[in-house]
């Protein structure tokens, strides 16, 4: 997770909303890392959790990341939770926990929906206060 709290603080720093991911394969090992680029990019799937899966998937050369986990400061929105689904992660760990955009745990429960042909395991809250603080620094310097 300190690697996707470093990732988060460095999209902070580039003015995009202060989330990282990582994806780890089955040994730990680092397979990709990642943070927002949205606005960057103005690219509104530009998601932490979509490029780290993305550059996962292509650094093995696979369509699917069996074994990987997926690191992230901020519980998956619907759009990233179907992408780790799709992707086909062993594991999900987030940080913060998001009842207004969350799709994990919150919103559209991508995993428990009965058309969700993976579900991964999910591990919420794993260092969520000092990613809920970074998240709340961010936004409140913008108000």
């Amino acid at each position: 997770m300190e690697i996707a709290l470093e990732e988060a603080r460095a999209a902070a720093w580039r003015e995009e909303v202060p989330i990282g991911a990582v994806v780890t394969d089955s040994a730990g090992r680092v397979l990709a890392r990642a943070g927002n680029r949205v606005e960057e990019r103005r690219d509104p799937s530009a998601h932490a959790e979509m490029l780290a899966l993305r550059e996962a998937a292509g650094q093995l050369g696979e369509k699917h990341l069996a074994g990987a986990t997926l690191w992230v400061t901020l519980e998956p929105c619907a759009m990233c939770a179907q992408a780790a689904s799709l992707f086909r992660v062993r594991r999900v760990v987030f940080a913060a926990y998001d009842p207004k955009g969350g799709g994990t745990e919150h919103g559209a429960r991508v995993f428990a929906h009965p058309q969700c042909n993976h579900a991964p395991e999910v591990v919420g809250g794993v260092r969520e206060t000092e990613a809920g603080a970074l998240l709340r620094e961010f936004f409140a310097q913008r108000r």
